[in-house]
């Protein structure tokens, strides 16, 4: 660890909102070094020569096919890269962990389930709770690809309540082992693991309990089929039954009643990583959308050179790039918090905790955001390739089916956009964030005159920034008000919550973005990143349009009077403009350069 990243302040989770972030501080991926680089370029060459050149295989439910690319992906060691070197993993950064997860998942969504479910949450709670035996024992199998890892937690009548699990564990006579019996569903890797992470109760404990469960069938394990599933269709998902399992004691995961603080920690992993898995997927369906675009003539002229389709062009290359920004930002700040952390004398498992923990709102808003926009790119995908986009012979449609699996798993993005401001509150209330002065600050600027002075916005970006610093004074406003108004009561009132987490996670894209531009435009010159400055304009006007939609929302639905009346009056005057951006421009502009270059070439 560099002495810079030990000197340096370190935003905590969910001070973005509160505290300058300078373009200097944060990391994006023209950062990476060479040995990143490298493995990038190793990762891509995999997913190329055996997964994007075999996508169709992945659409046959050709479970098999999925497994055979796993063990060669275990064989090139990309199965390991968060594994510590103790374990036979390659133990490398937070940032490198993403980048693997990035660039593996853009060809099929079957195999990045497959990956993430197995590196993700059916090693990582090994390697973060257990014991030094289970460590050795299990880890090293799981690290090489000899043994393939699942997770089981959700139940029929437990999914977004994940505590609520009817799975029972009842200790022996003699104290040696537990058996467990009970019922689990939607268990990815299921019909290929060799080991479960399962959760179960032991008598009338208020948390559920870890226990790490060898895949033997003639120990009471039993399969459901295959499920029949939208997408990711060769990812094997099946049911898994347990009746009187047993488990010896030493296969407990942590201590007793710590499985629902395992299963939410590894979910603040899932989150992120899960963001990652669907940055390459736009990506590629961006570039195959450009490329048919340059190619099909309709009316004497290349589709490419129609408004309509450059429109949604610059849409889809805009998330991409919006989403890497955001990503890589809080993926580095993880990794900066796990080595001050490891610097302070911490275990290496207990700075992985704690550091990706410090940011599971960010984690939480970059899962939403990401996958929202994963979606809709992929249907703009298909709009390009009209009536061919709808044809399973083509890429698009095993895009767009397999994309929306994202916004469900690891906690849907409903509950991670309540968990986000929910997560946020209880910090201001700890006092992590000081979140009542700025608020109170606010309501004082409110009842104050405005400045008429004419701002000097001649530097690159100086409008913009000053347009983020508005848009966090809305944010705020509205959540100050409601949970004053509301206090602890504020988690039931769900859709102004929803409303406010739009507004946050549209201010740490749009932020993120600006940042990642201007920190590169400094270093390679403004004319280099001409396309990135009209990229990160048109994602804030975007961004600010959802603030004045959802501030409006929510303000006219809890406020009354004078109240709403001065709210109303401090929304439009946080989200003006002085120089309206040529949106239309923008687009064209974006749209221009990516077909030029006859794909996405930004990251």
């Amino acid at each position: 660890m560099s002495t810079e990243t030990l000197n340096k302040e370190i935003l905590r989770g969910g001070q973005f909102l509160v505290k300058e972030t300078k373009c200097e501080d944060i990391f994006t991926l023209e950062d990476l070094s060479e040995e990143q680089k490298m493995m990038r370029d190793s990762t891509k060459e995999f997913v190329d020569r055996e997964l994007w050149a075999h996508w169709e295989r992945f659409e046959q439910k050709d479970y098999a096919f999925t497994e055979e690319c796993m063990r060669k992906a275990g064989e090139l060691g990309l199965l390991s890269v968060a594994v510590p070197e103790a374990y036979g993993g390659m133990g490398m950064g937070f940032v490198s962990t993403m980048l693997v997860c990035d660039y593996i998942s853009g060809a099929t969504g079957s195999f990045s389930t497959a990956f993430g479910a197995h590196t993700g949450i059916g090693t990582m709670p090994i390697t973060l709770y257990g014991t030094e035996e289970q460590k050795q024992k299990y880890v090293p199998k799981l690290a090489s690809g000899e043994w393939f890892g699942a997770y089981c937690l959700t139940e029929p009548g437990a999914g977004s309540d994940a505590n609520s699990g009817k799975t029972k564990a009842v200790l022996s006579d003699d104290g040696t082992y537990y058996s467990i019996s009970g019922q689990k569903m939607w268990i990815s890797n299921a019909g290929f693991c060799n080991l479960f992470i399962v959760f179960a109760r032991i008598e009338d404990d208020k948390n559920i309990t870890g226990f790490i469960v060898e895949n033997d069938p003639s120990n009471g394990i039993t399969l459901g089929d295959e499920e029949k599933k939208l997408g990711i269709h060769s990812s094997s998902t099946r049911q898994v039954f347990f009746s009187e399992t047993k488990v010896p004691v030493e296969n407990m995961l942590s201590e007793r009643g710590n499985g629902f603080k395992i299963a939410m920690n590894a979910l603040n992993v899932g989150r992120i990583k899960l963001a990652a898995a669907c940055l390459d997927a736009q990506r590629r369906v961006t570039t195959e959308a450009v490329k048919y675009a340059n190619e099909r003539i309709q009316f004497k002229t290349p589709i490419i050179n129609f408004g309509a389709i450059k429109a949604k062009i610059a849409t889809m290359a805009m998330n991409a790039y919006v989403g890497e920004s955001a990503s890589y930002r809080a993926a580095k700040n993880i990794e900066d918090r796990i080595a001050i952390r490891e610097a302070e004398g911490n275990s290496h498992q207990e700075a992985e905790l704690k550091g990706v923990e410090e940011y599971a709102i960010e984690c939480s808003i970059l899962k939403v955001a990401v996958s929202d926009d994963c979606q809709v790119t992929a249907d703009e995908g298909i709009q390009i390739f009209g009536g061919m986009g709808f044809s399973a012979d083509t890429p698009m449609e095993s895009a767009w089916r397999d994309s929306r699996i994202a916004r469900i798993y690891e906690g849907t993005n409903e509950i991670n956009r309540m968990l986000a401001v929910g997560m946020l509150v209880k910090k201001a209330m700890k006092g992590h964030v000081d979140l009542l002065g700025p608020a109170r600050a606010v309501g004082e600027e409110l009842m104050g005159i405005p400045s008429f002075d004419t701002p000097d916005f001649s530097e690159l970006f100086a409008e913009e920034k000053d347009l983020i610093t508005r848009l966090k004074k809305v944010f705020l406003m509205v959540a100050g008000s409601a949970v004053q108004k509301f206090g602890p009561e504020l988690e039931k009132h769900q859709q102004l919550m929803m409303a406010a987490s739009d507004i946050l996670i549209k201010i740490y894209m749009a932020e993120s973005t600006l940042l990642r531009t201007e920190k590169n435009a400094k270093r390679f010159g403004e004319e280099v990143q001409a396309t990135q400055i009209a990229i990160s304009k048109l994602y804030l006007f975007e961004a600010t349009e959802t603030v004045i939609r959802k501030g409006k929302e929510a303000i006219i639905s809890f406020a009354e009077g004078d109240e709403q009346r001065m709210m109303l009056m401090g929304l439009k005057r946080f989200t003006k403009y002085t120089n309206n951006p040529n949106v239309v421009a923008l687009r064209n502009q974006i749209a221009d350069k990516v077909a030029a270059d006859n794909g996405y070439t930004f990251d």
